[in-house]
């Protein structure tokens, strides 16, 4: 795990809170690296409802059933890494500023420092990084850190809500998705969902 907190873990979490923080771990997990075999045949079994977001499960459990794993993989790799970069680069800073370590990696870094929230030395990527904002609205979330209840809210407000529809829009359109597709729209439905929740939490 790449964060690190040196509070107690707050013990009660509501069962909407638990299935946000599912949908964030799951979102971090698939943004990270390209699913294992294991994770392709849980994801096609994914269960769907009629609402939106089980309509978005529902193609992304088609997707995973339907890919071929060395195919993912190397989808994985030429979206996100590539030979020099991968088509994408799916960091807050690139989408705010256009350039990698920019003001916004450093404020972001402040706001997270404030909450007792510290990087693992040995995680690759900075805190701004698609993957480890999703990973850190589930840590928020489901009480692995002990923060304030609006800091899940505030996180999203300042430093997800202003690139990351962007980023998951670029995803769906990428030359190179096939089964990230997929989990692009189920990104937009969610982001979208958050969006108009904490707007309704104001």
């Amino acid at each position: 795990m790449p964060l690190a907190n040196s509070g107690r873990a707050a013990p009660l979490v509501d069962e909407i809170g638990r299935a946000r923080a599912l949908e964030y771990s799951l979102l971090a997990v698939l943004l990270a690296k390209a699913p294992s075999v294991d994770l392709l045949a849980r994801l096609a079994l994914l269960e769907a409802d009629d609402s939106a977001l089980g309509t978005a499960h529902a193609e992304l459990a088609a997707a995973a059933a339907s890919a071929r794993w060395e195919n993912v993989e190397r989808e994985f790799f030429d979206l996100f890494i590539g030979v020099g970069r991968g088509e994408l680069l799916p960091y807050g800073s690139y989408y705010l500023a256009g350039t990698l370590h920019d003001r916004s990696l450093s404020r972001l870094r402040a706001d997270l420092a404030r909450l007792g929230v510290a990087r693992v030395e040995a995680c690759g990527e900075p805190e701004d990084h698609a993957a480890m904002l999703c990973e850190i609205m589930a840590s928020l979330i489901d009480g692995r850190f002990d923060t304030p209840p609006d800091a899940d809210r505030d996180l999203f407000t300042s430093h997800l809500d202003p690139w990351i529809g962007r980023f998951f829009a670029d995803l769906e359109q990428a030359r190179a998705a096939h089964f990230y597709r997929s989990v692009a729209l189920a990104g937009q439905c969610f982001m979208q969902i958050e969006r108009e929740a904490f707007k309704l939490a104001a």
